[in-house]
This record gives structure tokens, sequence and C-alpha cells, in this order.
């Protein structure tokens, strides 16, 4: 493992030098800024029509904008998530051999399986950091302004974080596997699939439609993305929110109202160490 060790600490660098992590870290500064005066102008909207009805402070109702804004927020930060996924692991290893970088690095001690792990942890270590600092940096500035706070926002957070860690592991098979632009071309057809499959698996149990359902769980299946997103939403609604997506019937498809099955997470575990395994022995055989 030292040889994937050294491989992460170099992909760390490189990530650094290529300057990834200071304009990730503008552009999640810009994105978080953006949002919260979004939510900064709504707060004094209400607070100016809490003083027009003789209120000192904004109505109870106004906690339901809050936690709106909130779902709103995190829905965009998993998916900027999954997109920072797949263009940061994109040409991890089919870049290198595409530039001619891997001819100089095929000649040191390092086993290829040991490569493609360090390749992995590396930008799996950048990829969760990313989750985790635009997840807090939304969420405590939320909680800044309106006092507002998603009953159990640890969780949801880590259900992320494993959406995310499950589209780079396939990215990095992908790119073990072909060339830079299939590779990418492919994971995003496969976040698509279980996108539209959560929509159709929402959409079948609203109607009670058995064919909608069970395509949406095949879909589900070979990407439960959309499944951990959903889990991931069931921890930031209010007993307020729940009970207006309970209401609605299902036709609300992209918020959940339970969390993870234990089978959706064994899967996507499993899912993770066959895609990272694969990756390893495709590489290994793969000309340079």
């Amino acid at each position: 493992m030292r040889g994937a060790l050294l491989v992460a600490g170099l992909t760390l660098r490189e990530a650094l030098r290529k300057r990834l992590v200071v304009a990730l870290l503008i552009l999640t500064a810009i994105f978080i800024g953006f949002y919260l005066y979004g939510v900064f102008r709504l707060e004094s909207t209400l607070l100016a029509r809490a003083a027009e009805l003789g209120l000192d402070r904004a109505p109870r109702a106004a906690q339901r904008s809050y936690a709106f804004m909130t779902l709103l927020g995190m829905y965009l930060v998993n998916f900027l998530a999954s997109l920072m996924a797949v263009l940061s692991a994109v040409g991890s290893v089919s870049g290198d051999i595409e530039s001619g970088v891997m001819q100089s690095i095929a000649y040191r001690p390092v086993p290829r399986e040991q490569y493609v792990l360090g390749r992995w942890l590396g930008f799996a270590l950048i990829n969760a950091g990313y989750v985790v600092l635009l997840s807090v940096g939304l969420l405590f500035g939320t909680h800044l302004i309106t006092g507002f706070l998603p009953p159990d926002p640890v969780p949801a957070v880590a259900l992320m974080v494993l959406s995310t860690l499950l589209l780079l592991t396939l990215t990095v098979l992908g790119s073990s596997v072909f060339t830079t632009l299939a590779s990418g071309i492919g994971v995003f057809l496969l976040y698509g699939i279980g996108w539209t499959g959560g929509f159709l698996k929402t959409l079948g149990v609203a109607t009670d439609a058995p064919t909608l359902t069970r395509l949406g769980h095949v879909a589900s299946v070979l990407m439960p993305a959309d499944d951990l997103w959903k889990g991931a939403s069931n921890y930031l609604l209010t007993e307020e929110i729940r009970q207006v997506l309970n209401l609605s019937g299902g036709f609300i498809p992209f918020f959940g109202t339970q969390p993870p099955s234990v089978g959706t997470l064994l899967w996507t575990a499993a899912y993770m160490l066959l895609a990272l395994v694969l990756a390893c022995l495709a590489f290994r055989r793969r000309d340079l």
C-alpha cells in the first residue's frame, strides 16, 4: 500500500499544481455567496411582511420557506458534487496514458493496481472534502441568517459523500478501461439512468403502475445514486415538510421521506468495491 499512498500524495499535489483546489474554493465561495444572498433576501422579505402585520418576528410559516430553501440548496450541492466527481477523475488513468505521462510512471516500482488505488484515494479525498465543505458552508450560513438547521444533517452529508464516491469509483473504472471521452460519457449516462429510474419509481408508486416501479428498481440497481440522495434528503426534512411530501402522494420526485434501506447501502458498498477491483484488473492488462 506504500505505492498507493505515494500516488495519492502525488494526486493531491497535482491538484494543487493545476490549481484545481484553488478553483474549487473560488467556485464554492461564489456558489455559497449567491445562495446565502438569496436566503438573506428571503429573510428580509419575511421580516418586512411580519412588521407590516405588527409582528416582531417572522411567522412560524417562514420555517417552511427556510426548510425548502435548504432542501433546494442541498439538492444543488449533491448535483454539483456528482459533476465534480466525474469531471475531476475522468482522466485519472486514461488522461495519463493519452498524455504520455504513464510511460515514465510505468518504469517506477509501483504496481499498476496500487497506481489505480492511489489515484482513487487522492480524488476521493478531494471530492469528499468538497462535499463536506460545500454542505457545511451552506448549512452554517443558512443557520446564521435564519436560525434554521435541518433535523439531522450529519447522516445526510455522509450519504451525499457516499453517492459522490460511488460516481468517482465508476469514473476511475471507466478511465482504466476506456478513453477519457468515452469514460465521461458512459458515467454521465449511468447517472442519467439512475435519476430517470428514481423518477419512474416514484411515479410508479404514486400512480400504482407496477411496470414503472420495476423499471425504476432496475435502474436504481445499475446506479443507486438517486436512492442515496433521497435517503439523504429524508434526514433534512422537518415534520411539516415531510407531511407535505406525504400528502403529495409521491408526485415530488426530488426528495425522499424514507432513509435508505440496508440493502441499498450494502449494494452500494459492494458495487464500489467491485468497480475498484475491476479497475485494478483492467489497468493491469491494458496496453500503455
